[in-house]
């Protein structure tokens, strides 16, 4: 089975794991954020590294097509959902915006 180092990090959280006396100021969780998404773009950047190795070793026959391929595809798949992502804080930011006070 194929498993994906980005969509593990994407388990939703529940209600009852959070407790009441430990606020989050707006600025932590900026913080928060950001440093889950410097995690991802990174975990993404080092899949696109593992292709380029990979096809290295596989150029000068240390590999097989099947390994490439599969590397290859764990990576687009991660770059497709990070791209995804990307879209969608953009459209809750866009709906933020649009929103009357």
């Amino acid at each position: 089975m194929i498993t994906n180092q980005l969509i593990n990090h994407l388990n939703p959280t529940r209600i009852n794991e959070t407790s009441p006396a430990s606020k989050t100021t707006p600025a932590d969780a900026a913080q928060s954020f950001g440093a889950f998404l410097k995690d991802a773009i990174d975990s993404v950047a080092d899949q696109e590294k593992q292709v380029k190795s990979v096809t290295d070793d596989f150029l000068i026959g240390k590999a097989d097509v099947s390994q490439l391929m599969i590397v290859s595809e764990q990576a687009q798949l991660s770059l497709q959902l990070t791209s995804q992502i990307r879209n969608k804080v953009i459209e809750a930011y866009q709906e933020i915006m649009r929103t009357q006070l």
